[in-house]
């Protein structure tokens, strides 16, 4: 293993993180170090669901899906989901699914463009990203929302305090801004240079609290585009 490869901090759930580690390593290398510190556990409401018929809803995220198909056995709505991993999970679970372009704007704008939807569920966590409800109502599209979750902050690990409190880089992906607000939280104290690859300009904005020796948007809010703006920091540190 190269001792001055950039150490990967992981900061989303074990499962969510261990599934991108895989990922990383399959692009970047096997024996890639990682370091896996979950700034967040989810903690299941127990909401009641409004009354009456909603032919559509919408996901925006696996923790939605999982929240929401743990609630009720009812697969009958079209289930609107914020982009591909989101739609499998959801699809998997029983419902029929469309797939939005990965993040919530986007996804906002499919459901207006589609002319079809006239209500609208919106299960969330009590830490949302984006204007979903604001955005549909004032198209025209009756939206109520329902709180499933909340996401505990978490500290960081002994492995992460260690890690950041030395001289090597750690690429730090964040993946929504409320990830980046807690990160910024728990890292604030650290010498550790931080290259920052955000998946979206929120989630940047959310971290900005965090000073980054380097920082880049990923060009679309996926997974694999994180990939690729994590190689982008990665390949600028090779030419100095």
């Amino acid at each position: 293993m190269d001792p001055n490869r950039p150490t990967l901090l992981l900061t989303r759930p074990e499962a969510q993180s261990r599934r991108f580690a895989d990922s990383f390593r399959a692009r970047f290398g096997a024996d890639w170090p990682v370091v896996i510190s979950p700034l967040s556990e989810i903690a299941l409401l127990s909401p009641e669901l409004p009354e009456g018929h909603w032919p559509d809803l919408i996901f925006s995220s696996e923790n939605v899906v999982q929240a929401y198909a743990h609630l009720t056995s009812d697969r009958s709505a079209t289930a609107w989901c914020v982009g591909g991993h989101t739609a499998s999970v959801a699809k998997a679970a029983g419902f029929r699914t469309r797939t939005g372009p990965g993040d919530a704007e986007g996804l906002c704008k499919a459901i207006i463009a589609a002319g079809t939807v006239t209500r609208l569920l919106y299960p969330r966590p009590v830490h949302a990203a984006g204007a979903v409800q604001k955005t549909m109502e004032f198209a025209g599209i009756e939206t109520v929302s329902v709180v499933l979750y909340d996401q505990i902050a978490r500290p960081p690990s002994a492995d992460a305090l260690r890690l950041l409190a030395g001289p090597t880089p750690v690429l730090l992906p964040l993946f929504s801004p409320r990830s980046a607000a807690l990160a910024a939280d728990a890292f604030e104290a650290r010498s550790a240079p931080l290259w920052i690859a955000a998946i979206s300009n929120a989630t940047a904005e959310a971290g900005r609290g965090l000073r980054a020796a380097r920082r880049i948007v990923a060009s679309r809010p996926d997974a694999e585009a994180v990939l690729d703006a994590l190689g982008e920091l990665i390949a600028a540190s090779k030419m100095g």
